[in-house]
């Protein structure tokens, strides 16, 4: 049965467990392999610790999806971030961080049920529009976000992905998307 819950301290190993695999299942043909392969979910998690994403005081909200007791997704959402920064926030938008699945998951409800679970609570924090961030050619996920109401507003930027080395990072298109919570 899928439960949906917010994130614990002990929860940063299986969250970055998720977060590595979803990105080398969702990014395979995107991101170099190179990259892909260089991901190490035990880094990520110590990442997760550092940043404190489990706090309740850090101003972004972190629901894990379980299926008997295993994380099987996430996603993160908070307010927007101008330029990606996250030291930068504009409080009058609300912004869709992150939500990912275990490949396995995929098309299975988890992540509808995640992204609904987010934008209620976005909505519970008072925003009545919210944006996301979507790789150029992340094509499975435009099509999830628009099936879902939202919509490219027209605003692009570029993340870069640092590669192994200390190489200059590749740099790959993003969209922002952007909808209505009271509509």
């Amino acid at each position: 049965m899928l439960t949906i819950r917010r994130e614990e301290p002990d929860d940063a190993e299986a969250v970055a467990r998720v977060h590595v695999h979803g990105w080398q299942a969702g990014y395979a043909g995107i991101v170099p392999d190179e990259v892909l392969r260089w991901l190490n979910p035990t880094a990520w998690a110590q990442r997760r610790r550092d940043l404190g994403t489990a706090d309740p005081e850090h101003p972004f909200t972190t629901l894990l999806a379980e299926v008997d007791g295993a994380v099987t997704g996430f996603t993160t959402f908070g307010p927007y971030r101008n330029n990606q920064d996250r030291g930068d926030l504009d409080q009058r938008y609300g912004e869709l961080l992150a939500i990912y699945l275990e490949p396995a998951c995929w098309g299975t409800g988890t992540g509808r049920a995640l992204f609904a679970a987010a934008r209620a609570g976005l909505a519970e924090r008072g925003w009545t529009e919210y944006r996301l961030w979507v790789l150029a050619e992340n094509a499975r996920a435009r099509r999830f976000y628009e099936r879902a109401g939202l919509s490219p507003d027209g605003q692009e930027s570029t993340y870069p992905v640092p590669l192994p080395g200390g190489r200059d990072p590749v740099r790959l298109r993003e969209l922002r998307y952007t909808a209505r919570l009271d509509g």
